[in-house]
């Protein structure tokens, strides 16, 4: 009886746990969205498709999904030679944009979740801040 009590609130505790991330992760997707549309959406356009040769696509990158610390520092600090997304080359220079660190969370969580993208964890504040030049 003993293991059945705590295998139930064991298995309640990350039901809650799992069902509180969820909500976290779409209440940021959607602030996220909104970051995109006032400082993204310029160069990597509405669809993440980006502009071949000249900024990358966030839509299916091959790169955002290998290169998670990379791409978070790459929007915290801005961007600058080449990197390969979906086995084309990039170089340019993308400049810091200026967010706080959860905007910079929300708006990877947008593009981690967007356009084919499959964001295996939440990207959190906490996270951001641990990253240095």
């Amino acid at each position: 009886m003993k293991i059945f009590i705590a295998s139930y609130f064991l298995i309640v505790s990350c039901l809650g746990y799992y069902l509180f991330q969820d909500k976290e992760l779409k209440e940021s997707i959607e602030r996220g969205k909104v970051i995109y549309t006032d400082f993204c959406i310029t160069c990597h356009l509405e669809t993440g498709e980006g502009v071949e040769f000249t900024f990358p696509p966030l839509a299916n990158s091959d790169y955002l999904m290998n290169n998670r610390e990379a791409s978070i520092k790459g929007v915290k600090y801005g961007q600058r030679g080449e990197l390969i997304v979906n086995g084309v080359t990039y170089n340019n220079t993308m400049m810091p944009l200026g967010l706080e660190d959860e905007e910079i969370a929300d708006v990877m969580n947008y593009v981690l979740n967007s356009w084919g993208n499959s964001g295996a964890k939440m990207v959190t504040v906490e996270e951001v801040n641990s990253i240095s030049r």
